[in-house]
């Protein structure tokens, strides 16, 4: 008998090239339409075609955001999935695939699904994907006229012949679903709304995007390189609606470059790029703090060195962040961990960029990125875009010293000033000096932005009850979702968590709510980069480090086993 009430994991797993995206796409629209909590992430090789990619959607009753080991529902597209997926197979899990695929191995698990013979009796293999999403939409109930429906809209461009044959492919999977729910007792959870005109289905992209127009980013520049390519594809398909600039550079150090140059100007400017790619820009970093000139990197995390594994996900280059760059100067570093955050902390990025006129990093990962789920509209908030350009008069000096460092910022052709820049140590007017009390001044100028910088920065957010709790759980960047729902499962009030979205500087405030407490940080790097740094800032020791390096995302289960570790001790000292 099986029953799934509360919480539902769905895994597609087929070869490269076999449309597992186009299905489980349409799975996720029609769902968040019909008003589910949805929440779906992707695993796939480095391989344009072949191999074994795999795709989990989750349906819960309430908003959940964050990979589950189980699978209660498998459809196997490929015979190579049970073999990719065997840890995460339990005894409850329905293997939905081909006989004829899988003979040597069929047991009570599988059911025997015939995607093909209903998508060839349709017309063509092709139509395997519709036939597997009508599957789903038979087990679980929905009115067959919202598939329809969709399809209708899809395929209209491809003629009325395309769109019949989806729907008759849809409706022999729809009725074999139907047949499947009954026999197996199915019981899924219901719809959370009635309407769904407050919701958007989103991915982490398309929210780093929004964040970026919303903070109005009018250039980015990128030389394409997984997964940081995600915003440049997002930002180019909408530059003229909203008059961004797009530079598909030659390189990242020409990509850095031309950011650099075109903030110089006065835009509003962007690289986005991942861990290998950003290795060449670090140069332009440190030009960037030599001449004061706003800049927002974006790094999209993947596991390194090197190569690495490009289509996997990892926390690795927040040494990297902190470090690019020679010479001393100041920065910031941000690392959302939900839809919302991303969308927000892009707009934070911006602002400090260009009220602190430095370069700003925004850390992601694939995982986050890649992640879709439903979020509400009224959740996608509009910060001030704050703009420190003046109108400069004929003295003008672009380093002129002040109180608190941060001379009045001018741009070329904005009033009657000369703005004279250079990468050489200079003094106020830009001209280069070799003066060594000037050399002190100036990078004493360009330091004294780090104390209202940390003031500025922003505070973690805490998951549970931290005024009861003598452990305190640390995550950071996209292991925010999965620290929620696992402290949730463990229940235990002595466990509260606490969630950095600002890695660097930290806010002075943050110490007096770490102290006395056993500190236990989770981050998907092998070293501890952010115990290091945590322990460096506040001056505080970690009691524990929980790391993963496998290239995966932590899961759920494996979270909350490592959390129930803490419940026995009396004062928890891993």
């Amino acid at each position: 008998m099986h029953h799934f009430l509360n919480d539902i994991s769905m895994v597609f797993a087929g070869e490269a090239g076999q449309g597992l995206q186009t299905v489980t796409e349409t799975l996720l629209r029609i769902l968040a339409k019909s008003g589910y909590n949805v929440f779906s992430c992707t695993e796939y090789m480095s391989r344009i075609r072949g191999g074994c990619n795999t795709t989990e959607i989750r349906i819960t009753d309430k908003k959940q955001r964050a990979y589950l080991e189980r699978i209660d529902m498998l459809f196997a597209l490929s015979p190579l999935a049970v073999e990719h997926l065997k840890s995460r197979i339990n005894s409850g899990t329905l293997i939905f695939a081909e006989k004829s695929q899988f003979a040597e191995r069929w047991d009570e698990r599988y059911i025997d699904t015939p995607f093909r013979r209903f998508a060839v009796e349709t017309g063509s293999p092709v139509f395997s994907n519709t036939v597997a999403a009508g599957t789903v939409f038979g087990m679980i109930g929905l009115p067959f006229e919202r598939f329809t429906d969709y399809l209708g809209e899809q395929f209209a461009a491809k003629g009325e012949d395309t769109v019949s044959k989806n729907c008759m492919a849809a409706k022999l999977g729809y009725d074999f679903g139907r047949l499947i729910a009954a026999d197996k007792a199915i019981l899924l959870p219901s719809p959370a709304l009635t309407g769904s005109s407050g919701r958007l289905l989103m991915d982490g992209n398309s929210a780093l995007g929004i964040g970026a127009i919303a903070a109005g980013c009018n250039f980015i520049s990128s030389y394409p390189m997984s997964p940081g390519t995600g915003l440049l594809t997002f930002l180019a398909a909408r530059s003229k609606a909203f008059g961004i600039v797009v530079d598909q550079a030659e390189d990242e150090i020409a990509a850095v470059n031309a950011g650099i140059g075109a903030s110089y100007c006065g835009a509003r400017a962007i690289v986005t790029t991942s861990g290998g790619g950003f290795d060449l820009m670090q140069e332009g970093v440190s030009l960037a703090g030599m001449i004061e000139t706003p800049i927002v990197i974006h790094i999209a995390q993947r596991p390194g060195p090197a190569t690495g594994l490009p289509t996997r996900t990892e926390q690795g280059d927040l040494n990297l962040a902190l470090h690019a760059g020679h010479g001393d100067f100041a920065r910031a570093i941000l690392a959302p961990g939900t839809l919302e955050e991303l969308a927000e902390s892009m707009q934070h990025a911006f602002t400090l960029a260009h009220c602190f006129q430095i370069p700003v990093f925004v850390l992601t990962d694939q995982y986050l990125l890649d992640a879709v789920t439903t979020i509400e509209r009224r959740d996608i908030k509009r910060l001030p875009a704050e703009t420190a350009v003046i109108k400069t008069g004929a003295g003008y000096q672009r380093f002129l010293f002040t109180d608190d460092g941060l001379s009045p910022r001018g741009v070329p052709g904005y009033g009657d000033g000369l703005v004279r820049v250079d990468s050489d140590e200079h003094d106020e007017n830009g001209l280069i000096t070799e003066s060594f009390e000037m050399r002190a001044r100036m990078v004493e100028k360009r330091l004294k932005r780090m104390k209202p910088l940390a003031e500025a920065a922003l505070m973690p957010s805490i998951i549970g009850s931290i005024k009861e709790a003598d452990v305190v759980v640390i995550a950071w960047g996209s292991n925010r979702g999965v620290l929620e729902e696992a402290i949730e499962i463990l229940g235990n009030k002595r466990v509260a968590g606490i969630h950095f979205s600002q890695l660097f500087p930290l806010n002075p405030d943050v110490k007096s709510l770490l102290e006395k407490r056993a500190l236990v940080v989770m981050e998907n790097n092998a070293a501890g980069q952010f115990a290091d740094l945590l322990s460096l800032q506040t001056g505080l020791s970690i009691a524990h480090r929980i790391v993963k390096t496998t290239g995966e995302p932590f899961s759920v289960e494996e979270v909350a086993e490592a959390l129930s570790a803490f419940k026995e001790s009396k004062r928890a000292r891993p």
